[in-house]
């Protein structure tokens, strides 16, 4: 059968989804190619090739039809890094690399891609200075001058963690069609990007950024960023301002008609406290629109039994997105899970980090020295149930096997129960049943 969505259903499932920028996708080991001690080149060379099925489908654009869904996607990495250090002047680098992307088959499960997207786009391309010991009170590195075109991440991602939002052609008449590889997140990187920062790996740090996006699904906004951050041995405390100074109003206007002048700042904190094996992490951050004033936090708290054999490690993590929260450049800064918070719920299903409260319980431990396992479960609860209510809860099970030096296999099944069916407010079609969803993973480095 065939679903249709409203308008207002439709800009709430764009404005909110985003795939999941896997931690490991951006991995990738340096080939050496040229060393003289002063200058090197490096070929980066990495790719990424997923295979991916679900039982269910989700009404995320507007011509998505229940049923099954089995597709694959690839990325490849190609292009130079080089790096030069002077006697008296610091250290300056560069990159230029490209990005080759494919979906094929059936398209993913919520319907953002459809199975024929393909592109070679450039990826990297930036060029920047760093200040060695040019500024003692700094510390080594104390300044650093970067532009071009690059991945940023703020945090731990909570709001900015790269442009990692992929859409395929299923939105839109294929215009926000960005080539493919919607869950592994080929294209990342923020188009045009202007950052300095200050200070070394310990004690006061902060930045100042801009950052342009040409990403019509997030309505290529231009952002103004700027951090400060205390770090110790103990853990990092953090202050992020942002501003978004405009954006494409053609796709602002269907997409994001508030996002133009909205402002965030959050206050951030993570580290061990000075007790090994302890984490503690926790944000808060205030959103004012134009017309109203949003919110999100999280707390979260784990703990590695460092004593154990298999080192387990537990965490639980509460967070709460309120109503029209618009959580802008979010992603996975430290992990599987970190910001999309399960692999159905997060990149099909939703919620989306928007108008929800949501649970996770993690569990991972190492199993052989070149394997590692865990599980995550979440509870997902809609706040205003209005227009849509896609509460539920999530069980993924995972692994990831180091097979060799050069190849990580990351398997990852997931069963997702929906309180409700698209067709009585929820947004899995044709029934409430519990989905299987299943990827393997293969990652790359050359």
């Amino acid at each position: 059968m065939k679903f249709k969505m409203s308008g207002l259903s439709l800009r709430i499932a764009l404005s909110c989804a985003a795939p999941a920028a896997i931690f490991f996708s951006s991995t990738a080991q340096s080939l050496p190619l040229y060393s003289d001690g002063a200058t090197t080149v490096d070929a980066k060379l990495a790719a990424s090739f997923g295979i991916f099925t679900s039982r269910e489908k989700y009404a995320q654009t507007p011509d998505q039809t229940s049923g099954s869904a089995t597709w694959q996607e690839a990325v490849f990495q190609y292009g130079l890094d080089v790096k030069h250090k002077t006697e008296n002047f610091g250290s300056v680098y560069s990159a230029l690399n490209w990005v080759s992307s494919a979906t094929f088959g059936d398209g993913d499960a919520a319907g953002w891609s459809v199975g024929d997207e393909r592109t070679t786009k450039i990826e990297d391309a930036y060029a920047g200075w760093k200040s060695a010991g040019l500024f003692p009170a700094l510390g080594e590195d104390g300044v650093e001058v970067s532009f071009g075109r690059q991945n940023i991440v703020v945090g731990d991602g909570f709001i900015v963690s790269g442009d990692a939002l992929d859409f395929g052609k299923g939105l839109l008449d294929g215009r926000l069609n960005r080539g493919g590889a919607y869950y592994l997140t080929g294209r990342k990187n923020f188009d045009e990007t202007a950052v300095l920062r200050l200070g070394g790996s310990q004690g006061w740090r902060g930045d100042l950024m801009w950052l342009k996006s040409d990403n019509r699904a997030q309505a290529s906004p231009e952002t103004a960023v700027a951090t400060l951050e205390n770090v110790s041995e103990k853990g990092t405390i953090g202050l992020t301002a942002v501003k978004v100074l405009d954006t494409d109003r053609e796709f602002a206007d269907i997409l994001y008609p508030e996002r133009k002048d909205m402002k965030i700042y959050s206050i951030r904190a993570k580290g061990d406290a000075g007790v090994p094996g302890l984490f503690l992490a926790g944000e808060y951050a205030k959103e004012k629109k134009t017309t109203t004033d949003e919110n999100a936090w999280y707390l979260e708290a784990g703990w590695t039994f460092n004593d154990v054999k298999t080192t387990p490690k537990i965490s639980y993590r509460y967070s709460r997105f309120s109503e029209a929260y618009d959580p802008l450049f979010y992603g996975n800064g430290r992990e599987l899970g970190t910001w999309f918070q399960g692999e159905v719920a997060a990149n099909y299903a939703g919620p989306f980090n928007t108008n929800s409260t949501i649970q996770q319980v993690g569990l991972k431990m190492v199993v052989t020295p070149t394997f590692n396992a865990g599980a995550m479960l979440y509870k997902f609860d809609t706040i205003n149930k209005d227009v849509i209510d896609i509460s539920g809860k999530e069980l993924d099970i995972y692994g990831e096997w180091t097979v060799s030096e050069n190849l990580l296999v990351l398997p990852l099944v997931g069963f997702y129960k929906p309180d409700h069916s698209a067709e009585n407010g929820g947004s899995q079609l044709g029934s409430d049943r519990t989905n299987v969803y299943a990827q393997l993973l293969f990652v790359t480095n050359f």
